[in-house]
């Protein structure tokens, strides 16, 4: 793991985004919360914010950090995706672009878990870090 101690405590800010392609009567039923499972959205948010709290415990050699807040959206778009933005900030030694990463992957992963069964065509695209900010490297703004 990378040697932190000397580095300063800054504001680190990241913000990261994906996308999930489904068929538009998957997008339609989880819109209206039709899917058996339950409800989507709700419960991809919440699975986002947790995995950013735990990416140390997924991601090898990451630092544990404390995060200070995770925004975490979920807006559909028609005909046929759903796009999941987290904004992940800490005032730390090192950034957060790991977890906002994880954050978006994994609740990108629960809304295919909880809608497979009736769209076995999803897919889970374009996960990108949008923008970060704080250290020593700066502002990053794709």
């Amino acid at each position: 793991m990378v040697d932190v101690s000397a580095k300063p405590l800054t504001c680190r800010k990241a913000t990261a985004e994906a996308r999930v392609q489904m068929q538009p009567a998957t997008l339609s039923l989880i819109r209206n919360q039709a899917i058996s499972k339950g409800d989507v959205l709700a419960t991809a948010r919440i699975a986002g914010i947790m995995a950013a709290k735990k990416t140390s415990d997924l991601i090898p050699l990451c630092h544990p950090l404390p995060i200070d807040s995770v925004e975490l959206e979920i807006q559909l778009r028609e005909p046929d995706s759903a796009v999941i933005t987290a904004t992940v900030q800490t005032f730390w030694r090192t950034g957060v672009e790991m977890e906002a990463l994880t954050a978006v992957t994994t609740a990108a992963l629960t809304i295919y878990d909880m809608c497979k069964a009736l769209d076995r065509g999803m897919r889970i695209e374009q996960v990108i870090l949008l923008e970060k900010t704080g250290g020593r490297s700066g502002h990053f703004q794709r």
